[in-house]
Order: structure tokens, then sequence, then C-alpha cells
């Protein structure tokens, strides 16, 4: 049976990851992340006063006795939050793991982390940033490869030479990232040295994710192809599905258009819009290359049990050559 360093340090049952989603990460999700052996994250950015992030974590205990942690999000926001406060109601609550992401790694949170007891992982897109992260005190980053869904960073370095480039830089675990749907994937990121791998596109086609059918259905419908970047030219390249406003955004950043042109068609109310109402000429949805791999909706549960079968079967099958 696979088991890793990380794995057994973070208390979960499979080295997996269950990827933070904006707006979709509640206390539902998460816990069903969590009860099915992967670490659920909540998402900080989606709770607006600290009031309802402090009783989203505690519904979530009622929920699960497995861990789960809360991704602190450190890209500009138009309301920026106090994200020491949001450590502080984590501790206050017994949620001791803090995942944070943004364009460099938080050293003014390092230390409060530390203090608190907060496991704390950054993720980030280079190796220089994984680096870095490290030397203020890190217990592990994630890196994630240009197949990735969502942020992608401008390095345009891919999963199979980003992982084991950052293994062979950092002493801390590595989180590996970006296409990581299946078995196979699974057990690809794991052989270049990742202590676990981060996913994300895959639970958006399960059941249980708070998303409408009618937009798991165009997920399913869709192939590798179907995904590209966009908003590079404003700072914020974004792997999407690629449905009307995206191709929009495409065409306004190719004449040279700004983030005026462009906020309004990717902002998070156009996204939730699409999410909840179906409507697929509405909105982004960051989604990996990977979503061409992937063929059913199924349980959350399932899916993880059928990712690490297949990648242990795998594993053996190697082995005995």
């Amino acid at each position: 049976m696979i088991k890793t360093r990380l794995q057994q340090s973070l208390g979960i049952e499979y080295p997996i990851i269950g990827g933070a989603m904006m707006d979709l990460s509640t206390p539902e999700w998460v816990s069903t992340v969590a009860n099915a052996g992967a670490l659920g994250l909540h998402t900080s950015a989606t709770y607006k006063n600290y009031e309802d992030f402090q009783r989203a974590l505690r519904e979530t205990k009622d929920l699960t006795d497995r861990p789960f942690g809360v991704n602190i999000n450190l890209f500009p926001m138009m309301e920026k939050p106090d994200n020491s406060r949001f450590l502080e109601i984590m501790a206050e609550e017994g949620v001791l793991i803090a995942e944070t992401s943004g364009f460099a790694p938080p050293t003014d949170l390092a230390e409060q982390m530390k203090d608190l007891g907060i496991f704390w992982m950054h993720k980030c897109v280079g190796v220089r940033y994984a680096r870095k992260a490290e030397s203020v005190g890190a217990d592990a980053v994630t890196v994630v490869g240009f197949e990735n869904g969502g942020a992608t960073g401008n390095l345009n370095v891919t999963t199979l030479v980003l992982v084991p480039s950052t293994v062979d830089a950092v002493d801390i675990p590595v989180i590996g990232g970006g296409g990581v749907v299946d078995g196979r994937t699974l057990l690809a990121v794991l052989s270049l040295g990742a202590s676990a791998a981060i996913i994300g596109s895959r639970l958006l086609l399960s059941e249980e994710c708070p998303i409408h059918p009618n937009v798991k259905q165009a997920l399913l419908d869709a192939d590798e192809l179907d995904t590209d970047v966009i908003m590079r030219s404003v700072g914020f390249a974004h792997r999407v599905w690629m449905n009307e406003p995206c191709r929009q955004v495409a065409e306004i950043e190719a004449r040279g258009g700004g983030l005026d042109e462009v906020y309004p068609l990717v902002s998070g109310a156009a996204t939730r819009r699409m999410l909840t109402t179906g409507d697929l000429e509405v909105g982004s949805l960051s989604v990996s290359q990977g979503v061409g791999l992937i063929r059913e909706i199924k349980p959350v549960k399932a899916i993880l049990e059928d990712m690490m079968e297949e990648a242990e079967r795998m594993q053996r099958t190697l082995l005995a050559g």
C-alpha cells in the first residue's frame, strides 16, 4: 500500500489533497472530501466576514472527524481581508492545516503559523518560489504544472519536469499537481518524488460536487484540447474551459484590451451564475487538460478508491517487471 511521509504528517488516508475551490468549498463539500480519505480544503476568500468563516469550520467539524484545512488566499482582492485573523480562528477551532497560494510566500504570516502550531503548505508555480517558501518556514510546498486548471503562472513548465525539479531543490515534502485525474497520473506524480498529489478537475465531476448538471455534462464532453490559458496579458494567467466568455477574453487580449474589459466576463459573480444556473454562456471555470481523461461522474469516495487501486495495481505491475 502506498504511504508517504506527508500523508502520515497530515493524518490522511490517501496521499491526495482536494484542491480548494472558490465558492464550492462548503462544509458539506470539504467534509465529503475528508471522509473519502483525502485532505479537504476550505477557501478563506469565500467568506466575507470572520463569523461566517468560524461557523463554517465548526459545521465541518460536525460532519467529519478527519483532518481538513484552509486555503489562505494571497492574490489581490477588491477587499483585502486580515489573513492573520483567519489563522487565529483556525487555531481557536483546532484546524491546524493551512495552504497559502499567491504570487509569493507570506513572510508576514510565517512566524504566526509556527506559533499557532499550524502545518503550512505553500502553493506555487516554480522552483525558486518553492525554495523561498522553504527558507521562511513552510512545512511543504505544492507545485502545479502548466497542465493545471486555474493559476498557471508564466513559467510554462509541465508537471513532468516541475515536480522532480522541485523535489531536487528542497528538503521539505512536495505536493504535485497538474492533470492528475486517475490512478495512472497519481502514480506518475508520486513516482516523480512527490509526497502527495493535488487534484481538482476530477472532483468537479463527482456526484457530490455542488455545480449544475449542465456544467458537469459539458466537462464530461470536453477533451484535452478544450482548455487554454487566458488573462496572461493582465497578470492573472489561468487555464480554463474555453466557453464563449473565455474565447471573448482571448480576443480582447489579442487586440490589447485591459482588465476593465476582461473582468466582467470572468468575475466571481459571472462564474457563480454559471455554476448555479447551468448557463454555459457566462463566467469562467478553471479546468486542467486532464479533463479529457475523465469518462464518468462518480461519488468522491469511489473516485479516490479507484485512483488508489489503479495506482497500487500499476505499481505492483512495474515492480514485478
